[in-house]
């Protein structure tokens, strides 16, 4: 028989939780390989790169973008599951100077542990995102699963010349990062019964945020690379970038922003296991400086997020133009660059002060 829906807290039905959900860097590798080759005429990105979404050039110069995202809870509300599920998904065509034209629904639910009412509410708030991003919910698929699972399969159109990879990035770019980390602390504190309530507001504010500011950023040339950061966390994310590109990155660890109420949590050594899994894949191609404060880099760099920040870089031409751009966008908070494009080093990261 299912649980009443006053008792329930979705994080309690699954294992993991939102993109910390997402298959280790280095067992996906092992999964994707593959001699089959692939019609790829009109392909501009597939699964060769490690990019947001696949991109198909429709011949009219313009491309159509087509993603899939969905993983288990993250937050007990089933109205905020579908909400964060739904923003999430939608940001990789933001991610790839796309705009979202239609979703669909991806749904497993275990009929017989949850209500219905509960998944319908799952439904509605990835409806009220999809309104709020300008397109219809339009359809889907579901399934009778062990876990609760949502997400969207998502379509989206560019204009080709303002289609955004992130392999793209030229040595000398600045780095910039659009939302704060530190997303996987707070959830992880939400399933131990640790968060309090007002940094549970502030989770949810986040996890919902559109990241729409990448349409307005594909159609700037000074953009030269651009991805979001989800389940590999800014650390996973950033070598993406530095390795497709041929190059290396400096993160100046202090300009990183971080959610501000992450210190007593980090004191209750609420990380998810999935910060454990990403540091293990990228520690040998990542240098900590000793003025950096190691520990809680650590905790934080590989910390997995969820439809967190457009992390873009920029040539040093634009830089006034894209902090412009940032302020008239309410993202004043966000003009300092977090690091720099360099030269290809022995190490693809190097974290400083």
């Amino acid at each position: 028989m299912s649980t009443t829906d006053n008792t329930i807290a979705l994080t309690q039905y699954a294992h993991g939780a939102g993109c910390g959900c997402k298959i280790a860097p280095q067992v996906l590798k092992e999964i994707l390989q593959s001699s089959i080759s692939q019609p790829s005429k009109n392909l501009l990105v597939g699964n060769s790169s490690n990019d947001d979404a696949a991109v198909y050039d429709l011949g009219n110069g313009s491309a159509l973008i087509s993603t899939t995202d969905f993983f288990m809870p993250i937050v007990d509300d089933a109205f905020d599951f579908g909400r964060i599920a739904a923003a999430n998904a939608i940001s990789d065509v933001y991610a790839m100077g796309g705009k979202p034209i239609m979703a669909l629904a991806i749904l497993g639910w275990p009929i017989q542990k949850l209500s219905t009412a509960l998944a319908q509410k799952v439904i509605e708030g990835a409806r009220t995102v999809c309104a709020e991003a300008g397109i219809a919910l339009a359809g889907g698929h579901s399934i009778d699963s062990l876990e609760p699972m949502f997400g969207l399969s998502v379509n989206g159109l560019v204009e080709i010349k303002n289609l955004k990879k992130n392999n793209t990035a030229q040595e000398g770019d600045f780095i910039f990062l659009t939302k704060a980390i530190g997303v996987g602390v707070l959830s992880t504190a939400q399933k131990r019964g640790l968060l309090k309530e007002e940094d549970r507001l502030t989770l949810i504010k986040q996890l919902t945020q559109l990241n729409n500011f990448g349409e307005k950023l594909g159609a700037l040339k000074g953009v030269t690379a651009l991805t979001d950061v989800t389940g590999f966390g800014l650390l996973g994310h950033l070598i993406e970038m530095a390795q497709g590109s041929n190059l290396s990155a400096i993160i100046n660890y202090s300009c990183v922003p971080k959610i501000d109420c992450l210190a007593s949590y980090l004191s209750q050594n609420t990380i998810p296991d999935a910060t454990f899994r990403n540091w293990n894949a990228y520690s040998s191609v990542t240098e900590i400086s000793a003025d950096v404060n190691v520990m809680e880099a650590f905790n934080l760099l590989p910390d997995p997020q969820t439809n967190g920040g457009l992390l873009f870089t920029v040539s040093p031409e634009s830089l006034d133009e894209i902090k412009n751009l940032l302020k008239e966008n309410g993202l004043e908070k966000f003009i300092i660059p977090i690091g720099e494009m360099i030269k290809k080093e022995e190490k693809v990261i190097r974290v400083e002060k």
